[in-house]
Protein backbone atom coordinates (compact mmCIF):
# COMPACT_ATOMS: atom_id res chain seq x y z
CA UNK A 1 0.00 0.00 0.00
CA UNK A 2 1.49 3.62 -0.79
CA UNK A 3 0.44 5.73 1.32
CA UNK A 4 2.82 8.58 0.93
CA UNK A 5 2.20 11.50 -0.23
CA UNK A 6 3.03 12.20 -3.65
CA UNK A 7 6.02 14.07 -4.84
CA UNK A 8 6.49 17.62 -5.66
CA UNK A 9 7.77 18.38 -9.18
CA UNK A 10 11.67 19.88 -8.34
CA UNK A 11 11.38 23.42 -8.64
CA UNK A 12 7.33 23.33 -9.54
CA UNK A 13 5.01 26.18 -7.37
CA UNK A 14 3.56 24.91 -4.26
CA UNK A 15 -0.08 24.16 -5.12
CA UNK A 16 -1.75 25.26 -2.14
CA UNK A 17 -5.32 23.45 -2.98
CA UNK A 18 -4.44 20.34 -1.50
CA UNK A 19 -3.23 21.52 1.94
CA UNK A 20 -5.83 21.10 4.73
CA UNK A 21 -5.44 23.71 7.68
CA UNK A 22 -2.46 21.68 9.55
CA UNK A 23 -0.12 21.37 6.42
CA UNK A 24 -1.38 24.61 5.32
CA UNK A 25 -0.42 26.19 9.02
CA UNK A 26 2.89 24.35 8.87
CA UNK A 27 3.66 26.64 5.55
CA UNK A 28 2.63 29.82 6.60
CA UNK A 29 5.38 29.59 9.83
CA UNK A 30 7.72 27.75 7.30
CA UNK A 31 7.41 31.42 5.72
CA UNK A 32 7.44 32.96 9.05
CA UNK A 33 3.61 33.93 8.71
CA UNK A 34 1.34 33.91 11.44
CA UNK A 35 -0.99 30.51 11.83
CA UNK A 36 -4.10 31.99 11.47
CA UNK A 37 -3.32 33.15 7.84
CA UNK A 38 -4.07 29.41 6.96
CA UNK A 39 -7.52 29.62 7.97
CA UNK A 40 -7.43 33.15 5.88
CA UNK A 41 -6.13 30.98 2.84
CA UNK A 42 -8.56 28.39 3.57
CA UNK A 43 -11.54 30.34 3.25
CA UNK A 44 -10.41 32.25 0.39
CA UNK A 45 -9.11 29.08 -1.84
CA UNK A 46 -11.98 26.86 -0.96
CA UNK A 47 -15.64 28.70 0.76
CA UNK A 48 -14.50 31.78 -2.32
CA UNK A 49 -13.38 29.91 -4.85
CA UNK A 50 -10.62 32.24 -5.56
CA UNK A 51 -7.05 30.92 -7.56
CA UNK A 52 -5.75 34.80 -7.48
CA UNK A 53 -3.50 35.59 -4.82
CA UNK A 54 -4.10 39.69 -5.77
CA UNK A 55 -8.10 39.10 -4.98
CA UNK A 56 -7.08 38.04 -1.48
CA UNK A 57 -7.68 41.53 0.19
CA UNK A 58 -7.05 41.13 3.89
CA UNK A 59 -3.59 39.40 3.09
CA UNK A 60 -0.79 41.57 2.99
CA UNK A 61 0.36 43.01 0.11
CA UNK A 62 4.08 41.78 0.89
CA UNK A 63 2.40 38.18 1.50
CA UNK A 64 -0.05 38.19 -1.84
CA UNK A 65 3.54 38.80 -3.72
CA UNK A 66 5.65 36.10 -2.32
CA UNK A 67 2.44 34.08 -2.63
CA UNK A 68 2.06 34.64 -6.47
CA UNK A 69 5.97 34.05 -7.06
CA UNK A 70 6.24 30.81 -5.21
CA UNK A 71 2.61 29.04 -5.40
CA UNK A 72 -0.75 28.33 -7.32
CA UNK A 73 -4.26 27.16 -6.90
CA UNK A 74 -4.22 24.44 -9.86
CA UNK A 75 -7.12 22.14 -10.15
CA UNK A 76 -8.22 19.79 -12.52
CA UNK A 77 -9.47 20.87 -15.68
CA UNK A 78 -12.33 19.92 -17.49
CA UNK A 79 -12.07 18.85 -21.02
CA UNK A 80 -15.75 17.21 -21.29
CA UNK A 81 -18.75 17.41 -19.87
CA UNK A 82 -22.09 15.62 -19.95
CA UNK A 83 -25.68 15.66 -19.09
CA UNK A 84 -27.91 12.97 -18.40
CA UNK A 85 -31.43 13.24 -19.02
CA UNK A 86 -32.05 12.61 -15.49
CA UNK A 87 -30.34 15.55 -14.26
CA UNK A 88 -26.60 13.74 -13.90
CA UNK A 89 -23.69 15.52 -15.07
CA UNK A 90 -20.30 14.48 -15.40
CA UNK A 91 -17.46 15.87 -15.77
CA UNK A 92 -13.81 14.45 -17.36
CA UNK A 93 -11.13 16.41 -16.02
CA UNK A 94 -7.59 15.91 -17.06
CA UNK A 95 -4.88 15.35 -14.18
CA UNK A 96 -1.41 15.62 -16.37
CA UNK A 97 -0.49 14.85 -19.87
CA UNK A 98 -1.97 11.52 -20.27
CA UNK A 99 -4.47 10.85 -17.84
CA UNK A 100 -8.09 12.21 -16.88
CA UNK A 101 -10.49 10.58 -14.01
CA UNK A 102 -14.37 11.01 -14.23
CA UNK A 103 -16.52 13.13 -11.40
CA UNK A 104 -20.04 13.09 -11.37
CA UNK A 105 -22.89 15.08 -9.83
CA UNK A 106 -26.27 13.36 -9.06
CA UNK A 107 -28.97 15.84 -7.89
CA UNK A 108 -32.12 14.89 -5.97
CA UNK A 109 -35.08 17.11 -4.49
CA UNK A 110 -33.14 17.58 -1.00
CA UNK A 111 -29.41 17.06 -1.48
CA UNK A 112 -26.90 17.19 -4.47
CA UNK A 113 -24.35 14.24 -4.01
CA UNK A 114 -20.62 14.51 -5.60
CA UNK A 115 -18.87 11.13 -7.21
CA UNK A 116 -15.22 11.96 -6.80
CA UNK A 117 -12.07 9.75 -7.74
CA UNK A 118 -9.03 8.38 -5.65
CA UNK A 119 -6.94 7.03 -8.55
CA UNK A 120 -6.08 7.33 -11.87
CA UNK A 121 -7.33 4.25 -12.83
CA UNK A 122 -7.56 1.19 -10.17
CA UNK A 123 -4.60 -1.13 -9.02
CA UNK A 124 -7.64 -3.67 -8.10
CA UNK A 125 -9.32 -5.92 -10.59
CA UNK A 126 -12.57 -6.08 -9.26
CA UNK A 127 -14.26 -8.03 -12.43
CA UNK A 128 -17.71 -6.11 -12.46
CA UNK A 129 -15.96 -2.90 -13.00
CA UNK A 130 -15.22 -1.08 -15.35
CA UNK A 131 -13.05 1.16 -14.43
CA UNK A 132 -10.22 -1.88 -12.62
CA UNK A 133 -10.31 -2.70 -16.92
CA UNK A 134 -8.69 0.23 -17.78
CA UNK A 135 -5.78 -0.76 -15.64
CA UNK A 136 -3.90 1.99 -13.03
CA UNK A 137 -1.55 4.81 -13.32
CA UNK A 138 -1.12 6.28 -10.37
CA UNK A 139 -2.82 7.86 -7.04
CA UNK A 140 -4.13 11.26 -7.34
CA UNK A 141 -2.59 14.11 -5.01
CA UNK A 142 -4.53 15.59 -1.94
CA UNK A 143 -4.87 19.04 -4.86
CA UNK A 144 -6.48 16.62 -7.44
CA UNK A 145 -8.84 14.90 -5.35
CA UNK A 146 -10.09 17.94 -3.68
CA UNK A 147 -10.03 19.79 -6.44
CA UNK A 148 -13.10 17.56 -8.15
CA UNK A 149 -15.02 18.96 -5.25
CA UNK A 150 -13.79 23.08 -5.80
CA UNK A 151 -14.62 22.38 -9.62
CA UNK A 152 -17.59 21.23 -9.07
CA UNK A 153 -18.42 23.76 -6.60
CA UNK A 154 -17.64 26.86 -9.16
CA UNK A 155 -19.42 25.05 -11.97
CA UNK A 156 -22.98 24.68 -9.92
CA UNK A 157 -22.40 27.13 -7.08
CA UNK A 158 -21.94 27.00 -3.78
CA UNK A 159 -24.22 25.02 -1.44
CA UNK A 160 -25.17 22.91 -4.62
CA UNK A 161 -22.94 19.41 -3.54
CA UNK A 162 -24.09 18.78 -0.01
CA UNK A 163 -22.96 15.10 -0.13
CA UNK A 164 -19.70 13.25 -1.40
CA UNK A 165 -18.94 10.19 -1.97
CA UNK A 166 -15.33 8.95 -2.42
CA UNK A 167 -16.29 5.89 -4.85
CA UNK A 168 -15.52 6.92 -8.08
CA UNK A 169 -12.38 5.83 -10.10
CA UNK A 170 -9.59 4.21 -7.61
CA UNK A 171 -9.67 2.25 -4.30
CA UNK A 172 -9.57 5.20 -1.33
CA UNK A 173 -7.38 3.72 1.05
CA UNK A 174 -4.72 2.83 -1.24
CA UNK A 175 -3.82 6.78 -1.53
CA UNK A 176 -4.23 6.92 2.24
CA UNK A 177 -2.74 10.28 3.05
CA UNK A 178 -4.11 12.29 0.32
CA UNK A 179 -7.52 10.75 0.33
CA UNK A 180 -7.20 12.08 4.04
CA UNK A 181 -5.71 15.46 3.21
CA UNK A 182 -8.62 15.79 1.18
CA UNK A 183 -11.58 14.66 3.87
CA UNK A 184 -9.99 16.70 6.21
CA UNK A 185 -10.72 19.85 3.89
CA UNK A 186 -14.26 18.58 3.34
CA UNK A 187 -14.78 18.30 7.11
CA UNK A 188 -13.17 21.89 8.01
CA UNK A 189 -15.50 25.07 8.43
CA UNK A 190 -12.89 27.27 7.19
CA UNK A 191 -13.35 24.92 3.31
CA UNK A 192 -16.46 23.11 2.70
CA UNK A 193 -17.85 22.68 6.25
CA UNK A 194 -19.81 19.46 5.18
CA UNK A 195 -21.29 17.05 8.08
CA UNK A 196 -18.51 14.07 8.41
CA UNK A 197 -22.05 11.84 7.61
CA UNK A 198 -22.35 13.87 4.32
CA UNK A 199 -18.61 12.22 3.41
CA UNK A 200 -18.45 8.49 2.59
CA UNK A 201 -15.51 6.52 1.72
CA UNK A 202 -16.00 3.38 -0.19
CA UNK A 203 -13.37 0.60 0.06
CA UNK A 204 -13.30 -2.64 -1.41
CA UNK A 205 -11.83 -3.72 1.77
CA UNK A 206 -7.76 -2.58 2.45
CA UNK A 207 -8.22 -3.99 6.06
CA UNK A 208 -4.68 -2.33 7.41
CA UNK A 209 -5.78 0.81 5.98
CA UNK A 210 -9.26 0.68 7.47
CA UNK A 211 -7.89 0.06 10.41
CA UNK A 212 -5.36 3.75 10.90
CA UNK A 213 -8.52 5.39 8.98
CA UNK A 214 -10.41 5.65 12.54
CA UNK A 215 -7.25 7.23 14.20
CA UNK A 216 -7.30 10.29 11.99
CA UNK A 217 -10.86 10.84 10.11
CA UNK A 218 -14.36 10.35 11.22
CA UNK A 219 -16.49 9.72 8.31
CA UNK A 220 -19.32 7.13 7.09
CA UNK A 221 -17.94 4.16 5.73
CA UNK A 222 -19.21 1.76 2.50
CA UNK A 223 -17.98 -1.25 1.53
CA UNK A 224 -18.41 -2.92 -1.42
CA UNK A 225 -19.11 -6.37 -0.47
CA UNK A 226 -20.84 -8.22 -3.48
CA UNK A 227 -20.49 -11.61 -2.08
CA UNK A 228 -21.77 -13.41 1.05
CA UNK A 229 -19.00 -16.08 1.05
CA UNK A 230 -15.29 -16.14 0.54
CA UNK A 231 -14.96 -18.58 -2.47
CA UNK A 232 -17.61 -15.95 -4.73
CA UNK A 233 -15.85 -12.78 -3.36
CA UNK A 234 -12.33 -14.29 -3.89
CA UNK A 235 -13.83 -14.19 -7.87
CA UNK A 236 -14.96 -11.21 -8.05
CA UNK A 237 -13.19 -8.91 -5.46
CA UNK A 238 -9.80 -10.17 -5.93
CA UNK A 239 -8.40 -8.72 -2.52
CA UNK A 240 -10.65 -10.99 -0.94
CA UNK A 241 -7.89 -13.66 -1.21
CA UNK A 242 -5.50 -11.22 0.96
CA UNK A 243 -8.29 -9.61 3.37
CA UNK A 244 -11.43 -12.20 3.59
CA UNK A 245 -14.60 -11.59 4.71
CA UNK A 246 -14.21 -12.09 8.23
CA UNK A 247 -11.14 -9.90 8.87
CA UNK A 248 -12.90 -6.94 6.44
CA UNK A 249 -16.06 -6.94 9.06
CA UNK A 250 -14.28 -7.10 12.24
CA UNK A 251 -12.61 -4.12 10.56
CA UNK A 252 -16.06 -2.32 10.06
CA UNK A 253 -16.93 -3.31 13.36
CA UNK A 254 -13.94 -1.55 15.30
CA UNK A 255 -14.23 1.74 13.00
CA UNK A 256 -17.79 2.55 13.41
CA UNK A 257 -17.12 1.52 17.96
CA UNK A 258 -19.99 0.78 19.94
CA UNK A 259 -22.21 4.15 19.02
CA UNK A 260 -25.91 2.60 18.41
CA UNK A 261 -26.50 5.28 15.27
CA UNK A 262 -23.65 4.39 13.19
CA UNK A 263 -23.88 1.54 10.69
CA UNK A 264 -21.88 0.56 7.81
CA UNK A 265 -23.36 0.65 3.99
CA UNK A 266 -22.92 -2.44 2.33
CA UNK A 267 -22.51 -2.21 -1.63
CA UNK A 268 -23.90 -5.53 -3.25
CA UNK A 269 -24.00 -5.35 -6.79
CA UNK A 270 -26.63 -7.83 -8.51
CA UNK A 271 -25.12 -10.11 -11.06
CA UNK A 272 -27.42 -12.47 -12.84
CA UNK A 273 -26.92 -16.05 -12.39
CA UNK A 274 -23.60 -15.42 -9.72
CA UNK A 275 -24.72 -13.88 -6.59
CA UNK A 276 -28.86 -13.22 -6.42
CA UNK A 277 -30.15 -16.68 -5.23
CA UNK A 278 -31.85 -16.95 -2.47
CA UNK A 279 -29.38 -18.95 -1.29
CA UNK A 280 -27.05 -15.96 -1.57
CA UNK A 281 -29.84 -13.75 0.51
CA UNK A 282 -29.65 -16.36 3.42
CA UNK A 283 -26.36 -15.98 3.48
CA UNK A 284 -25.63 -12.39 3.34
CA UNK A 285 -28.20 -12.22 6.44
CA UNK A 286 -25.78 -14.97 8.38
CA UNK A 287 -22.87 -12.70 7.47
CA UNK A 288 -24.42 -9.29 8.33
CA UNK A 289 -25.49 -10.79 11.48
CA UNK A 290 -22.99 -9.35 13.68
CA UNK A 291 -22.52 -5.87 12.21
CA UNK A 292 -24.82 -3.10 12.14
CA UNK A 293 -25.16 -2.01 8.72
CA UNK A 294 -27.64 -1.15 5.96
CA UNK A 295 -27.36 -2.95 2.52
CA UNK A 296 -27.32 -0.82 -1.02
CA UNK A 297 -28.41 -3.16 -3.54
CA UNK A 298 -26.90 -1.93 -6.80
CA UNK A 299 -28.80 -3.09 -10.09
CA UNK A 300 -24.94 -4.06 -12.55
CA UNK A 301 -24.23 -1.51 -15.20
CA UNK A 302 -23.36 -2.93 -18.14
CA UNK A 303 -20.03 -1.44 -20.05
CA UNK A 304 -18.33 -3.15 -23.08
CA UNK A 305 -16.29 -6.07 -22.73
CA UNK A 306 -18.09 -7.78 -19.84
CA UNK A 307 -19.68 -11.13 -19.43
CA UNK A 308 -22.03 -10.23 -16.88
CA UNK A 309 -25.80 -9.18 -17.18
CA UNK A 310 -27.98 -7.76 -14.62
CA UNK A 311 -30.09 -9.37 -12.29
CA UNK A 312 -33.66 -8.91 -13.36
CA UNK A 313 -35.66 -6.63 -11.41
CA UNK A 314 -38.28 -9.18 -9.58
CA UNK A 315 -35.16 -11.43 -8.99
CA UNK A 316 -33.49 -8.18 -7.09
CA UNK A 317 -36.55 -7.38 -5.15
CA UNK A 318 -36.62 -11.27 -3.84
CA UNK A 319 -33.31 -10.90 -2.39
CA UNK A 320 -34.05 -7.44 -1.01
CA UNK A 321 -37.30 -9.10 0.83
CA UNK A 322 -35.40 -11.75 2.18
CA UNK A 323 -33.12 -9.52 3.59
CA UNK A 324 -35.61 -7.00 5.40
CA UNK A 325 -37.57 -9.98 6.67
CA UNK A 326 -34.43 -11.03 8.41
CA UNK A 327 -34.74 -7.45 9.79
CA UNK A 328 -31.25 -5.51 7.66
CA UNK A 329 -32.35 -2.28 6.28
CA UNK A 330 -32.00 -2.79 2.37
CA UNK A 331 -32.47 0.03 -0.12
CA UNK A 332 -32.23 -0.79 -3.90
CA UNK A 333 -30.13 1.88 -5.54
CA UNK A 334 -32.45 3.52 -8.18
CA UNK A 335 -29.31 3.62 -11.73
CA UNK A 336 -28.59 7.39 -12.27
CA UNK A 337 -26.48 8.95 -15.13
CA UNK A 338 -26.31 5.13 -16.93
CA UNK A 339 -27.22 6.48 -20.74
CA UNK A 340 -24.00 8.85 -20.15
CA UNK A 341 -22.11 5.41 -18.48
CA UNK A 342 -22.11 7.45 -15.31
CA UNK A 343 -23.81 4.91 -13.56
CA UNK A 344 -21.79 3.05 -10.65
CA UNK A 345 -18.76 0.96 -12.10
CA UNK A 346 -18.85 2.27 -15.52
CA UNK A 347 -16.43 5.32 -14.70
CA UNK A 348 -13.18 4.81 -16.97
CA UNK A 349 -11.51 7.79 -17.52
CA UNK A 350 -8.01 8.27 -19.55
CA UNK A 351 -5.63 6.05 -18.03
CA UNK A 352 -2.25 5.43 -18.90
CA UNK A 353 -1.86 2.09 -17.69
CA UNK A 354 1.53 0.69 -16.20
CA UNK A 355 0.11 -2.43 -14.53
CA UNK A 356 -0.70 -3.59 -18.52
CA UNK A 357 -3.47 -4.88 -17.34
CA UNK A 358 -5.71 -3.80 -20.70
CA UNK A 359 -3.05 -5.49 -22.87
CA UNK A 360 -3.59 -8.85 -20.50
CA UNK A 361 -6.99 -8.37 -21.08
CA UNK A 362 -7.11 -8.00 -24.64
CA UNK A 363 -4.74 -11.12 -24.87
CA UNK A 364 -6.69 -12.98 -22.95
Amino acid sequence: MNSAPEPANLGAKVNLLGLDLKALEAFCVERSERPFRAAQLLQWIHQRGIADFDQMSNLSKALRVALEADCEIAPPVIVREQRSKDGTCKWVMKTDAENQVETVFIPEESRGTLCISSQVGCALECTFCSTAQQGFNRNLTAAEIIGQLWVAQRELGVGAVTNVVLMGMGEPLLNFNNVVAAINLMLDDHAYGLSKRRVTLSTSGVVPALERLADVVDVSLAVSLHAPTDALRDELVPINRKYPIQQLLAACRRYIGQDPRRKVTIEYVMLDGINDSPLHARQLVRVLSQLRSKVNLIPFNPFPGSDYRCSARETIQRFSDILQAAGLVTTIRKTRGDDIDAACGQLVGQVTDKTRRTIRLSAG
